[in-house]
């Protein structure tokens, strides 16, 4: 996202007198910094092998398993065609499960028929992107809302699905439950078209244990 974008985002989400105590309390958005969330690569086909290497584990077990995986590619970066060429021991070899060697390879074979395009990207909506997200084994709603976010940087997505969102949204506007997904959407309408940005804050105020928001 361009540091003119997340100026503009920063004045129209500043409207919401909840939302400016966030802001004029945390540093700058920074997209290109993974905060722990993110899937954020230069590849998109890279991008969504991490998100698939790294679910249900923790970041340093993932961390390690998708540095070994990189090995078998002799210094060259993961590719549809040198994932498909993989055999399951190798998979295997580097801590890969059973499962997750299948969805790498649903991802492959996804890219090269073309049901997940990234030339396409550009021109797609975010729905649209989901769908075809969506369809890969192993990627759900949250993933694609990740991928949307910090991959593309799209600028207005609401990931209704993290729990980091709902305690934000309990947070800052002191609920006394969590929300549920369409009570978010009417509280975040004013924020559009930079609810990705206005999430990015959300997440800051769970994570700083500041309890005066």
């Amino acid at each position: 996202m361009k540091s003119q974008d997340i100026t503009k985002a920063i004045t129209h989400l500043s409207q919401d007198e909840r939302l400016k105590k966030v802001i004029d309390a945390s540093p700058r958005p920074d997209f290109l910094k993974n905060e722990g969330r993110d899937l954020n690569q230069a590849d998109p086909f890279e991008a969504l092998v991490r998100s698939i290497i790294y679910q249900q584990l923790s970041g340093k077990a993932a961390g390690t398993i998708l540095a070994r995986f990189h090995v078998l590619f002799t210094n060259k970066k993961p590719t549809p065609k040198l994932v498909l060429k993989l055999e399951s021991e190798q998979f295997k070899s580097v801590g890969i499960s059973g499962q997750k060697t299948g969805y790498l390879r649903d991802l492959a074979e996804k890219f090269l028929d073309g049901t997940v395009d990234p030339q396409h990207f550009e021109t797609m909506t975010d729905e649209s992107i989901r769908e075809h997200l969506i369809a890969v084994k192993g990627i759900g709603r949250w993933t694609a809302d990740m991928f949307l976010m910090f991959t593309l940087h799209r600028p207005d997505v609401l990931p209704t699905g993290d729990l980091g969102i709902q305690k934000g949204f309990q947070k800052v506007f002191k609920m006394r439950s969590l929300p549920g997904a369409k009570k978010m959407e009417k509280l975040a309408k004013v924020w559009s078209p930079y609810r990705t940005v206005a999430c990015w804050y959300l997440w800051r105020a769970v994570d700083s244990g500041d309890s005066d928001w």
